[in-house]
């Protein structure tokens, strides 16, 4: 594996198809192992925040406090800006920040959240002392990240098979780590964390319309994203061998008894007070 460096290029872009995902996550689908030690005082930093859905629902979870929300990309801001404000929240501000070198001051925030970032960045470890950093003594760095190798579908399909591996192989040359989820603790602990409740979660898709929500925005993500792109520039994958991927997953997508599950690992770390 390569070394860690401090950039990575983010594998997904910004494509429709990407959007279609990140714009379906809410608080209640992503951070549920988080949402128990949330008060509504608190003020909560939330790295890598894509459109803003999960952003806005901690906003109105922390109504006497504040949420800011952080990415490495201003043009996706303006469509999280766009979130909050359909959604009249006032307690909620955006800004662009790079998570291994965050723009606060130490012990700013009761809460940092990032979610499905680490497995983006070219270092886990120090986004995790960034973020450790800026959080107060008593507060929570929740992090939850997917864990690619561990995702698991029905029936099998060697075309699925494919797409794993060359996801897996386009994202690492991109200075990413597609199996985060099960670093996590691992890369806390390197990081200082040392108060860490390390747990897992799911998301499955099987049932009619979910299979065909997953199954089209994938196959549109292989052969029209930055993801697509890149596997293409990267010589890791041809357009027939796109074409084929995509077609793999309309044909799981049509199964009757299609079934894909999601691993997720989460953890969340207490500061010492």
């Amino acid at each position: 594996m390569p070394e860690p460096r401090e950039t990575a290029v983010y594998t997904h872009g910004h494509h429709e198809s990407v959007l279609r995902s990140h714009t379906w996550r809410t608080a209640a689908n992503s951070a549920a192992y988080l949402l128990p030690s949330l008060k509504p005082h608190m003020k909560v930093l939330d790295i890598g925040c894509g459109p803003g859905t999960i952003t806005a629902d901690l906003a109105e979870l922390v109504p006497d406090g504040h949420v800011t929300g952080v990415d490495r990309a201003p043009e996706i801001l303006e469509r999280a800006r766009a979130t909050a404000a359909g959604r009249g929240l006032a307690n909620v501000d955006f800004a662009v920040a790079d998570v291994h070198a965050l723009d606060y001051p130490d012990d700013t925030f009761c809460v940092v959240h990032a979610h499905q970032v680490l497995q983006h960045v070219g270092d886990p470890v120090r986004a995790l002392r960034e973020m450790r950093r800026v959080v107060r003594p008593g507060g929570i760095v929740a992090v939850r990240d997917a864990d690619y190798e561990a995702m698991t579908w029905y029936p099998a399909s060697e075309g699925l098979d494919r797409w794993l591996d060359l996801y897996r192989r386009v994202a690492r040359a991109n200075g990413g780590e597609p199996d985060a989820g099960r670093r996590l603790k691992a890369w806390a602990l390197r990081a200082g964390h040392t108060d860490i409740t390390a747990t897992s979660a799911t998301w499955t898709f099987a049932a009619p319309e979910e299979r065909a929500w997953w199954s089209g925005l994938w196959a549109d993500r292989t052969l029209a994203s930055a993801y697509a792109d890149r596997a293409r520039q990267g010589g890791q994958a041809t357009t027939r061998e796109l074409r084929d991927v995509a077609d793999a997953w309309r044909e799981w997508g049509a199964r009757e008894d299609g079934w894909f599950s999601v691993l997720h690992g989460e953890i969340l770390c207490r500061k010492e007070a």
